[in-house]
């Protein structure tokens, strides 16, 4: 089979690689599909610079990438969970740029109303979406919720989702992805290069912070008393902390309140998989790709991320 295999930081490399054998209670995937997520892009560049201990100082401590795939279901090691050869499904695994892979726990039944393509779209961001929401930020039907940061592959999920949650959604973004948000679902948009919203009057019961660009203060200002900052991203552009400072920051700040500040990363999981292909197969949910790739190009797709402004998703079809 071909993989894509991180050679050094910034170097993805398609090459031959020896398919594996799913043990007991995995799945042998032939992937159809994946798509690209900022832990992605993390280890491709290898920053932050503070997490280089953890994924090997000067180079690679694994050439393995990516996360998100859909496919079809090649073997089965022992129990499966209902699933067969022939399945197609997706989810979330450790090496997933590849044509081949093993599943765990984190694979569901592909959404039968989607393709490939957008079926990959949609688990790691859709499960940040979902459980930052739901879990994290203690999302109520009525609830108000604001998304800062209404575009990439998070964004673009999470106002659709707060909305099949039963939530009033307002959306904060640039000019360009403005009819996008409302396509989605905000029935108010900021577009922030004209309208600042932690100016507006409103106030919310969960603030979505996908962009991680703006204070504790500029947050506590539009958040509802017992209201709670869900934090999910921040700027990449910091080589040596990444968000981690921006999350710090928030974190700490927020302390001196009943106002909540916490940050979180998602857990993939099979269940929650399936609640997405709930929402997605009732139409309330939808991925938004931005462009396509084929496999050849994965090294491109990735370059695409580090040039930043990616609106929606980056797909990459095998």
């Amino acid at each position: 089979m071909k993989a894509a295999v991180l050679t050094r930081y910034g170097a993805l490399v398609v090459r031959d690689a020896e398919t594996p054998e799913p043990g007991e209670g995995e799945l042998l995937v032939r992937v159809r599909a994946t798509s690209l997520n900022a832990v992605d892009w993390y280890g491709f560049s290898g920053r932050p610079y503070v997490a280089r201990p953890l994924m090997g100082v000067r180079r690679p401590k694994s050439g393995r990438v990516g996360t998100d795939f859909a496919g079809v279901v090649a073997a089965v090691g022992g129990a499966s969970n209902g699933l067969a050869p022939g399945d197609e499904v997706y989810g979330c695994q450790s090496g997933a740029f590849a044509e081949c892979l093993v599943a765990g726990a984190a694979v569901a039944r592909k959404p039968a109303n989607l393709s490939f393509e957008e079926a990959a779209a949609v688990p790691l961001a859709g499960l940040t979406a979902l459980q930052g929401l739901r879990d994290h930020g203690g999302l109520q039907r009525g609830h108000r919720v604001l998304v800062n940061g209404a575009s990439g592959g998070v964004g673009t999920i999470a106002v659709p989702v707060a909305r099949a949650l039963g939530a009033e959604v307002h959306a904060v973004c640039s000019t360009r992805n403005v009819e996008q948000a409302r396509e989605l679902g905000a029935s108010r948009v900021f577009d922030y290069t004209r309208e600042d919203f932690a100016r507006s009057g409103e106030r919310y019961d969960v603030l979505f912070d996908n962009a991680g660009s703006r204070s504790w203060s500029s947050m506590r200002r539009v958040l509802a008393p017992e209201g709670t900052a869900v934090l999910v991203g921040g700027p990449r552009t910091k080589r040596m902390l990444g968000p981690l400072g921006h999350v710090a920051r928030v974190t700490l700040a927020a302390r001196l309140g009943r106002r909540r500040a916490v940050f979180f990363v998602a857990k993939p999981n099979g269940d929650d998989l399936a609640v997405l292909r709930d929402l997605v197969e009732s139409g309330q949910v939808r991925p938004v790709i931005e462009q396509r790739y084929e496999f050849a190009r994965i090294g491109e797709a990735m370059q695409r991320m580090t040039d930043g402004h990616v609106r929606a998703k980056l797909v990459v079809t095998l």
